[in-house]
């Protein structure tokens, strides 16, 4: 009998990605997309969908009853820049949102959660290089905040109720499918839009800001690896460090030169520049590599590659459409 999922924030910038890949794996009839409006209507028309309110147990509860739903995928939150603008809007969502998901899994209406944390989960003594995956962790957004709390309530439904709960600490992810949704890192796709429609870029972190960063198909594949890996071989329950590559906003302005001579890009820190100071510059992720043999794929050259050649492909099918 096939697993049945549930994607809470299907319409998200991961939550899309990954429903397109779980349906792929598992059939789109086994995979339910949720969301609190059909903002996403490529998701929508795929396969099953459900209007979900994260915030809300009894609409979840309902939905994963009516589809008799084993596996959870929580991606709906309210990511760090967003949340600096709106701290109670982000602090509501993120963790009513886990109780809710924790609780049926602890009630045993569903068998395994899937919830992401983040590298805001680091904080400005946290060490900046290799950060380790036990550490000091004093995040300084409410984002940070939540995912911190977060990672210590599934270890606690793990231990103390046998919660069978998997997290990744993602890093700042890229894609070219989906727009960025309001997270400090999100230079890093916008950079690449505007290469091609401006020709160049006005950049809101400092030219030498280092981050950790992954390519869109790394952090689903991590992802899609976590949960189908045996129980026995997650050791960590709170949430492992993930990483790829680290980078920074010049060294991306010039992998991209290397394809558009003529780009240029300015900087103009703002409010964001302060998160990103927080943060770590690279990660130590050697447990994900050991415990369930995590190993990514795209380097700096390759998604400048992708993300320039995908991105020209759309805008010239939406010129053409738009004749």
């Amino acid at each position: 009998m096939k697993s049945k999922i549930l994607i809470i924030g299907a319409c998200g910038q991961i939550g899309s990605e990954l429903t397109f890949k779980l349906r792929e794996l598992y059939g789109a009839e086994n995979v339910i997309a949720s969301d609190i409006s059909y903002s996403n209507l490529d998701i929508v028309n795929s396969g099953i969908f459900e209007i979900v309110d994260a915030k809300n147990y009894a609409s979840v509860k309902v939905c994963v009853e009516k589809y008799k739903i084993d596996t959870v995928y929580l991606m709906a939150a309210i990511l760090s820049a967003t949340g600096e603008k709106y701290p109670m809007k982000a602090w509501d969502l993120n963790m009513e949102s886990l109780f809710h998901v924790l609780n049926l899994a602890r009630a045993k209406f569903i068998k395994k959660v899937f919830w992401p944390s983040s590298i805001a989960v680091f904080g400005s003594t946290t060490p900046k290089e290799y950060t380790p995956q036990y550490t000091i962790m004093e995040p300084s957004t409410v984002y940070g905040i939540t995912k911190q709390v977060g990672e210590r309530w599934c270890e606690y439904y793990h231990n103390k109720y046998g919660v069978d709960v998997r997290s990744l600490r993602y890093p700042g992810i890229i894609s070219w499918k989906t727009l960025p949704g309001g997270g400090t890192t999100d230079y890093a796709v916008e950079i690449y839009h505007k290469a091609i429609t401006d020709g160049f870029y006005d950049c809101f972190l400092k030219e030498d800001t280092m981050l950790p960063m992954m390519f869109m198909d790394d952090a689903i594949k991590a992802t899609v690896d976590i949960m189908a890996t045996k129980k026995d071989n997650v050791k960590i329950r709170s949430s492992y460090n993930l990483a790829a590559i680290s980078f920074t906003p010049k060294e991306v302005a010039d992998s991209i030169k290397q394809h558009m001579p003529d780009f240029k890009m300015t900087y103009h820190p703002d409010y964001r520049q302060e998160i990103a100071n927080s943060w770590p510059k690279s990660i130590n992720d050697s447990y994900a590599r050991q415990d369930w043999k995590w190993k990514h794929q795209f380097n700096l050259k390759d998604i400048t590659q992708e993300m320039l050649f995908q991105l020209n492909k759309k805008y010239k099918a939406s010129i053409n459409e738009s004749k």
